[in-house]
């Protein structure tokens, strides 16, 4: 007897399927199944032609992946887009970011500065992305409310900030927003200690405790210049990494952003701890901050995801570019044409930033039964032609314009180009009045 035909809600048929998983993989006349939102079916175009779709969409000269993933940024930062360019690192942040957080970051801020982040996030291809930003409850309803996929990392510090009077006033605000979206299938809480240099040893103790008992993760700036380290070293006779590791926070859920200083005892913590590390090249390169040795990890086998970093500090939320350039600088920093090709970068910006999220079961890799957050790139353009390796094309002759589609659980969130539950018209003209007020060019 033959095999019934399997029911789906949408069939697609690309030209070229990459599913990330296994590795290296390119599948040509091959289609993928959706059915109640997760990936039921992949096959080669003749079996999927015989399944019961209720949609099919033919996708010519179409690469199929999985939606990338920003493991780092702050979303609402994009109404800062450009504020303060051209300045080191701490004098960025303390002359003119946070003044210009402390004047103008309050709930109206970070839902309109998330949702333009949400929607250009969604344009570029970015089916999840990690967020480390003030009023983190405000952030996870934009969230909820566009379909997107997110971790939601509480920002903690020891002096107070927006929303937050205390670091404790932040950790309990972070452990009732866990409870409350321990459930939803498309937001993850986590903890965002901000840096080593701004949470004492007394708070990073209530984090890891709090954070093991609800086997939470925790984000975390760490390395992020050679001045912090230094400095560190100078006042207290150890490098940041290594007290993190004496503290107990260092693990598989651990997730130390930007990492552009490692020593042979960093990278032993990191392997043995099995810490994810999330690479911010662009944002590093702009800030003059330094180099993540990202070869160097790989081949220890620490996991490196990678994140576009603020929209103040980079100044896009672009992940496609952000993954060429880490594929380039990785090649640079080892001295080595070798390093990060395009399939593994591919990789990092899609199942390493699951497996750095903890989210790898559900999304990251085009696999049955994983949820179908999934990116359509368009490779029919002249610069992408001719198409000898559409990978390749993609990490190194695409830009985000060539994003067609993206689905997040199954829903179309981006139809030929167009958002489907975003008004474009008014986030740029909400952003345009945050950026007159925010110069001064209307009357307050």
């Amino acid at each position: 007897m033959p095999k019934p035909a399997i029911a789906l809600d949408l069939l697609l048929l690309p030209t070229w399927l990459v599913p990330v998983e296994p590795a290296g993989v390119v599948l040509k006349a091959h289609g993928l199944g959706i059915r109640d939102g997760r990936i039921v079916f992949i096959g080669p175009r003749a079996e999927a032609l015989k399944c019961n779709a209720t949609q099919i969409r033919e996708l010519p000269d179409v690469l199929l992946a999985p939606g990338l993933i920003n493991a780092h940024g702050h979303a609402a930062m994009t109404l800062f887009r450009g504020l303060a360019d051209d300045l080191p690192l701490m004098t960025w942040l303390e002359n003119h970011i946070w003044p210009a957080e402390g004047k103008w970051v309050d709930e109206d801020f970070v839902r309109d500065g998330t949702d333009l982040a949400i929607a250009e996030q969604i344009k570029g291809g970015i089916t999840c992305f990690s967020d480390m930003y003030f009023f983190p409850k405000v952030a996870s309803e934009r969230v909820h409310n566009s379909g997107i996929r997110a971790q939601i990392a509480i920002p903690i510090l020891d002096f107070p900030i927006p929303g937050a009077s205390s670091a404790d006033e932040a950790i309990r605000q972070g452990v009732e927003l866990f409870g409350d979206l321990k459930h939803h299938e498309r937001i993850k809480v986590t903890f965002g200690p901000h840096a080593p240099y701004t949470v004492g040893d007394e708070n990073l103790e209530k984090i890891r405790v709090i954070a093991e008992e609800l086997d939470a993760s925790i984000h975390m700036h760490v390395h992020e210049t050679a001045f912090e380290v230094q400095q560190a070293i100078e006042q207290t006779g150890e490098r940041p990494l290594a007290r993190l590791a004496r503290l107990g926070l260092l693990g598989p859920r651990f997730q130390a952003v930007h990492m552009t200083q490692i020593s042979d005892d960093d990278l032993a913590l990191l392997v043995e701890s099995n810490s994810s590390v999330i690479h911010c090249p662009e944002s590093n390169l702009k800030l003059a901050s330094g180099f993540c040795p990202v070869e160097r990890l790989w081949q220890a086998g620490v996991n490196v995801a990678v994140g576009t970093d603020g929209a103040a500090s980079n100044n896009d939320l672009d992940l496609l570019g952000e993954t060429r350039t880490a594929a380039l600088l990785a090649k640079a920093v080892a001295g080595s044409a070798t390093a990060l090709d395009a399939h593994r970068a591919l990789r990092m910006a899609t199942l390493n930033g699951a497996r750095a999220l903890g989210i790898e079961t559900q999304v990251g890799s085009l696999e049955i039964g994983k949820a179908a957050d999934i990116v359509a790139f368009d490779l029919s353009g002249l610069a992408q032609q001719p198409v000898y390796d559409p990978v390749s094309q993609l990490i190194y002759a695409t830009g985000r314009d060539c994003v067609k589609h993206l689905w997040v659980a199954g829903k179309q969130l981006l139809d030929d180009r167009r958002l489907t539950r975003m008004d474009e018209q008014q986030l740029g003209a909400t952003a345009r009045a945050w950026g007159q007020r925010i110069s001064g060019h209307t009357e307050s």
